[in-house]
């Protein structure tokens, strides 16, 4: 099945990974993850990712700091990758970005420098 190719990327500011409760975090992910599942609905990858809601694969990795993640979503635009940069108001702060879902080897060039999160 395809859906079992596809990923979804999302990378977190890792400064406020190390400073911000837990919940905060997962919450700002989940903006970004519901925002980009909205804008790109009608993406045939997106549409395919959905199909099996059971079997998503998401990988969560960190940037070292907002200057880093603003930088990958700069990078992602420039290539046309549609992603979503989540920034937390009214502190204007990027909190992180989620990719839509796309075929692993699409996107991994992108997001291979950064470690997971842990």
């Amino acid at each position: 099945m395809a859906a079992t190719k596809l990923v979804q990327y999302v990378i977190v500011n890792g400064e406020i990974a190390k400073s911000w409760p837990k919940g905060a975090l997962i919450a700002q992910c989940c903006h970004a993850v519901a925002a980009v599942g909205h804008l790109y609905a009608s993406d045939s990858d997106t549409a395919e990712y959905f199909k099996d809601l059971d079997n998503m694969h998401k990988v969560v990795l960190e940037a070292p700091d907002a200057a880093k993640l603003v930088g990958l979503g700069e990078v992602l635009q420039q290539n046309d990758i549609k992603h979503k940069v989540w920034v937390e108001q009214p502190e204007n702060l990027p909190t992180c970005i989620a990719l839509k879902p796309y075929p692993k080897e699409a996107v991994q060039k992108f997001v291979k420098k950064f470690k997971l999160l842990s």
